[in-house]
């Protein structure tokens, strides 16, 4: 229940300032909400969606970007039940719900009785910061990618997300075409990296959001038959000296599913350390 001083509410371009500096308070782990603001300026039209705030007096404590992702920011367990009826009013937008896997419990907790039930639970997933040069040398072929490298990067693009999601970015609204834009967006801002053979894409992963405190990577995959060679831990080496060496963030972070010891494994070879346990549930 609300005290008298609170209140929630839609956030928009003029919090735009008061948003970030929450974000802000843990950088590294609530790069993607601080990422979206400052691009969107949290503009709806942008945003497509909306992002909400908590307020004590004129103090903005706490957050949650409702789009595609619902994210909480720099919320406890206790701040999740505010936001719930916000959430629940666009719950046919949302595909996940990601964060820290305390604050993602509660609010799973709160909306499990009125939401769909997840398609996917993964509720304790290492979060991995390195900010210093890699411990591992990095691989001499991994390279920033260009549009010519579209056609084979692509399907290496679809694979990954399908192994990793467990359905195809091709069956939704637009088929592909929305999911190809995306990727050719990401090489269009130096976002992704590959390694190639002549039988196509070897490695590759991406930056998905860079604000002046991190650069959060996804879309790390080794092509099937090449897995086992080392070739994730040296191709990861590349992308975290290049986000480092050219200045794009200071720290690199990403986030794991706690059984996949094979990525673990490499990523503690290029030096990354658990800084973090988040939950995410997909629907």
């Amino acid at each position: 229940m609300l005290r008298t001083r609170e209140q929630v509410r839609v956030l928009g371009p003029g919090d735009r300032d008061r948003f970030v500096a929450l974000a802000e308070q843990d950088p590294v782990v609530n790069v993607f909400a601080d990422y979206r603001a400052r691009l969107t300026n949290l503009d709806e039209r942008w945003l497509g969606g909306q992002v909400w705030g908590r307020f004590d007096g004129d103090e903005l404590v706490a957050g949650c970007h409702l789009g595609a992702n619902l994210v909480p920011v720099q919320c406890t367990p206790d701040d999740v039940g505010v936001f719930a009826d916000a959430a629940l009013r666009r719950r046919g937008h949302v595909g996940t719900i990601v964060g820290p896997s305390d604050v993602v419990s509660a609010l799973w907790e709160v909306l499990e009785p009125r939401w769909t039930r997840p398609r996917e639970m993964r509720l304790r997933q290492p979060h991995l910061e390195i900010d210093h040069v890699p411990e591992l040398a990095p691989a001499t072929d991994v390279r920033l990618t260009t549009q010519g490298d579209l056609e084979v990067l692509y399907p290496a693009c679809v694979a990954m997300y399908t192994e990793e999601v467990g359905v195809s970015p091709e069956n939704d609204a637009g088929g592909g075409d929305l999911y190809r834009a995306r990727v050719q967006q990401l090489i269009g801002r130096g976002w992704s990296m590959a390694s190639f053979d002549e039988a196509g894409v070897v490695f590759k992963a991406e930056i998905a959001c860079v604000t002046p405190y991190a650069a959060q990577v996804q879309g790390v995959w080794v092509r099937p038959d090449r897995r086992g060679e080392g070739l994730a831990a040296s191709g990861m080496a590349a992308v975290v000296a290049h986000v480092l060496d050219a200045g794009v963030a200071p720290v690199v972070s990403l986030y794991v599913n706690e059984w996949n010891t094979p990525a673990r494994a490499a990523y503690a070879r290029v030096g990354f350390e658990q800084t973090a346990t988040f939950a995410t549930l997909m629907f």
